[in-house]
């Protein structure tokens, strides 16, 4: 990233963050992410449709809507002179068989998880552009392993680990991109399933700010050093590999 005053440089010579927007960041790895930034030195701002917990600026935006998804980006932008990464871990889910799922809650779960995405990022780039900055997609061990009566989960985090890839082509030396791919994780995203589609009570899963600890790490790197894809799973992930 670039010595700039969107990002700045931190005190142990490491490329500093500045301006972070966090998507999904009321809850979950979003949260954990929040507060990471916050504690390496940079200055998180939030895009969610719920109110974040404590002293953290926020956009209180629907991401299943584009367009409003990149006009928050763009307040963001002008309120602080730029930006320094965009990390993207909104994220829904509604497990069902295909057939028995409403179509509205189909369609939703794909807006979110990757339209919401791809507009966040596409209204980030100029700004990105200018600082040298970073862009960290979250997709799911589940963007690379098909299972059943997750169709438009694996639709849209397959759908970001294209758009994840095509973008690292695409921004080369100019936008830094990385992908991080989770496995299972001790967050309330688990909520209100059927008792079939949660994890077992013992089931391994991963402290959210543990995995937030690695997107911190990928956004720091020197510049001219990305990292590409990055995998943080339990040591038993059943997920992984696919």
């Amino acid at each position: 990233m670039a010595h700039d005053p969107v990002a700045g440089v931190a005190v142990d010579g490491l490329p500093g963050l500045g301006t972070v927007i966090v998507t999904g960041g009321a809850s979950g790895l979003g949260a954990a992410t929040v507060a990471a930034v916050a504690g390496a030195g940079g200055t998180p701002v939030v895009l969610d449709l719920k109110e974040p917990e404590g002293d953290v600026e926020r956009e209180l935006v629907d991401l299943a809507d584009p367009r409003a998804a990149e006009a928050a980006v763009e307040r963001v932008a002008e309120r602080h002179g730029g930006l320094g990464a965009v990390v993207t871990a909104a994220a829904i889910d509604s497990p069902g068989r295909l057939e028995d799922t409403d179509a509205a809650t189909w369609d939703r779960i794909v807006m979110v998880n990757l339209l919401g995405t791809a507009a966040v990022v596409r209204a980030a780039l100029p700004h990105l552009e200018r600082s040298t900055g970073r862009v960290v997609t979250v997709s799911s061990t589940l963007g690379h392993r098909a299972l059943s009566d997750a169709t438009a989960y694996c639709a849209s985090k397959f759908g970001v680990v294209g758009f994840t890839r095509s973008l690292a082509v695409e921004t080369a030396g100019r936008v830094g991109v990385s992908m991080l791919v989770p496995g299972g994780m001790r967050t309330s995203f688990f909520d209100g399933r059927d008792p079939q589609y949660k994890p077992a009570g013992d089931a391994m899963l991963n402290p959210p700010e543990h995995v937030a600890a690695t997107i911190v790490f990928a956004l720091r790197q020197p510049p001219g050093v990305e990292l590409r894809e990055i995998v943080v799973t339990p040591a038993v992930e059943p997920s992984w590999p696919p």
